[in-house]
């Protein structure tokens, strides 16, 4: 009996392990932000035109730059004391294994050595529209509340550091208006939570979760000051540095009834000083969710309300010493299936503690700046077609919806084919090439479309511009 028993035992914890070991696993896999369940459209009449005017520009730049970009480390999230892939994250940057305070304050104290004085906002803005870009998500503050902006509400702001003197010291008033001098439309990524603001993580408590530290109900004065906190920065952002068309919140566990910071009533109050203004409250659907934020992943299928799917080009958000990047042609394929799908597409790339852009960015990106020179077309100003996909083609409109486009997304380290082919979407007299200009041949045979590549184009994704036929 006792032989059964300790087996029993033995069995029950390797199963208990073995969850805890894919419940790990799937924490890391899986900490995306998902698309709502459902999309309420706005009322705003200024807001439904803005937001028609942010689906035909298609393609965003976003920036995720600050503290931790100094050491190269994940964004905040070392901060958090969970146990989850966080933990590993601070286990990365301080092999060490200093004790969770010390950590702390070694993050927060990477102000003192943040000072960006190779930054120059100005060719940011310059490139980015020579790549294709339409609009900008630039990271105001992130979760460790380190402000890239010049706030009079708290002292950890990047003007109150070693780069208070800097040319471009109030770094988001700068970006902004660099890009908006190149014709961006301006978003300011702003994070609900801040875990260095007393008022969200009181130090006087331990911080065993992203969430408050201690019960917003029990001290109703404290959070209220977290409130208002958060209300007077989203003011400032809204007053002082020029236009914005888009308020991108981040940190969708902060949310009523128990993280309520009255929400309705700062975008209600940054409307009046910011008309039209498309507000995207991550993850929680209702009259402040705008748009929806797939992130780090595409719809599986074709979505009729407006969304964005936002992906790293490196294999972080922040800049780190040993970056991943993807290739050109995962960026051209991903953005042609964004597209087809309805969607815009923000690719986000990390800038340096000094202000700089890797190298390798401005190479590949420079050849996705080439690629839309000639078939931008087929991507700006486009709207979803029924049949959307056949292989690896895919398809957009124009929005009469008479004309339709073709993109070939030729898979990475292959070669064209010599014929390619698609179900559905039968073309009605001529076919170009946006490649070159030129038509190209191609017959219909039982519902599918065969076109014949010429010889001696350039091994790219193709695509093809035709008339539907009726």
């Amino acid at each position: 009996m006792k032989k059964l028993l300790t087996l029993l035992i033995g069995i029950s914890l390797a199963f208990t392990a073995n969850a805890q070991k894919n419940n790990q696993m799937s924490d890391k896999q899986t900490f995306v932000h998902k698309a709502s369940d459902k999309y309420e459209y706005p009322t705003d009449p200024e807001v439904l035109k803005k937001l028609e005017q942010w689906q035909d520009l298609k393609f965003g730049i976003l920036f995720h730059w600050g503290v931790y970009s100094v050491p190269g480390i994940a964004e905040s999230w070392a901060l958090c004391s969970e146990d989850r892939w966080f933990t590993q994250r601070r286990e990365e940057a301080r092999p060490d294994r200093p004790s969770y305070g010390d950590f702390k304050k070694w993050y927060w104290g990477l102000s003192e050595s943040f000072k960006p004085t190779r930054f120059e906002p100005s060719k940011w803005a310059s490139f980015m529209k020579e790549v294709g870009f339409k609009y900008l998500i630039f990271t105001t503050k992130h979760h460790d509340g380190f402000c890239m902006f010049d706030s009079k509400y708290t002292d950890y702001t990047v003007t109150k550091g070693p780069y208070k003197n800097g040319k471009y010291a109030n770094i988001a008033y700068h970006v902004f208006d660099a890009f908006r001098q190149q014709g961006f439309m301006i978003g300011a990524y702003f994070s609900k939570p801040d875990w260095h603001n007393e008022n969200y993580w009181d130090p006087f408590f331990a911080t065993p979760t992203r969430n408050p530290n201690y019960n917003t109900k029990k001290y109703p004065q404290k959070w209220a000051k977290f409130q208002e906190f958060t209300a007077n920065q989203i003011d400032e952002l809204m007053s002082d540095y020029g236009r914005i068309d888009i308020l991108w919140l981040d940190g969708g566990w902060v949310r009523k009834p128990e993280q309520d910071i009255n929400l309705d009533e700062i975008v209600d109050n940054a409307r009046k000083k910011q008309p039209g203004l498309i507000a995207v409250d991550r993850t929680i659907p209702g009259r402040n969710e705008n748009y929806q934020t797939p992130e780090q992943t595409i719809p599986k299928e074709q979505q009729d309300f407006p969304w964005e799917s936002n992906i790293t080009f490196s294999n972080t958000w922040g800049w780190n010493p040993n970056p991943k990047y993807k290739s050109v042609e995962w960026v051209i394929n991903t953005l042609a299936e964004v597209v087809a799908k309805g969607g815009c597409f923000a690719l986000n790339v990390g800038p340096n503690a000094e202000g700089e852009i890797d190298d390798i960015v401005y190479e590949r990106l420079g050849k996705v700046g080439k690629w839309l020179d000639k078939n931008g077309e087929a991507i700006y100003a486009t709207r979803i077609t029924p049949i959307y996909c056949s292989g690896n083609v895919w398809f957009t409109a124009n929005k009469d919806g008479k004309t339709l486009y073709a993109i070939y997304a030729l898979p990475e380290n292959e070669q064209l084919p010599a014929v390619i082919e698609w179900e559905g979407n039968l073309p009605d007299g001529k076919m170009v090439l946006l490649q070159n200009g030129k038509s190209v041949k191609y017959i219909c045979k039982g519902g599918k479309v065969m076109v014949t590549v010429p010889k001696g184009v350039k091994k790219e994704a193709l695509t093809f511009r035709f008339k539907a036929k009726k």
